[in-house]
């Protein structure tokens, strides 16, 4: 069942990385040639920036699912297994407590943004485009949590995996 989840949870998010990467294409684009044509889209620029925002925080937890942001696995091999338990465990709980700060006060900050609206689209509220704070942080938690016994395994096993060792290995082949 939580491998199950896991995998809903992973291509959803997958496929709304993927749609938020092509709909911030194709706006992007049109910007562009509005602009060329001597048009301007007044709403454009204001969109791409949410947009890419959105991106960034939804890619983020995609990639804390996949465990593909910078870590210090070697570090972490070089211990004992006991240790390298302890150090995992450390590790998810200062990664863990700062995002629930952060969906905390997310959440906060959209109380207090609310009536807002967005300067060149009056009916897009600003709490709705924020949101992305709180959701975001609440996504990277349960990224965390989705891979943490995986981590786990490999940290009682042969070590923590070095995705990055794992590519440049790959790409020498």
């Amino acid at each position: 069942m939580f491998a199950a989840l896991r995998t809903v949870f992973e291509k959803t998010l997958t496929a709304f990385v993927i749609f938020l990467l092509a709909s911030l294409t194709v706006i992007i684009v049109m910007g562009v040639t509005y602009r060329k044509m001597g048009w301007s889209l007044v709403w454009y620029d204001e969109v791409a920036s949410i947009m890419l925002a959105w991106l960034t925080y939804y890619g983020a937890s995609l990639a804390a699912l996949k465990r593909a942001h910078i870590g210090f696995p070697g570090l972490v091999n070089a211990m004992p297994p006991q240790l390298r338990i302890t150090a995992v465990l450390f590790a998810e709980a200062c990664v863990i407590g700062f995002f629930a700060i952060l969906a905390w006060f997310g959440w906060e900050v959209l109380q207090i943004l609310q009536g807002d609206t967005l300067v060149t689209l009056p009916n897009v509220t600003t709490a709705f485009t924020q949101s992305v704070i709180p959701i975001g942080g609440v996504l990277f938690i349960m990224a965390q949590l989705f891979s943490l016994p995986e981590v786990l395994a490999q940290a009682r096993g042969g070590g923590i995996v070095d995705h990055e060792q794992k590519q440049l290995e790959e790409a020498l082949r």
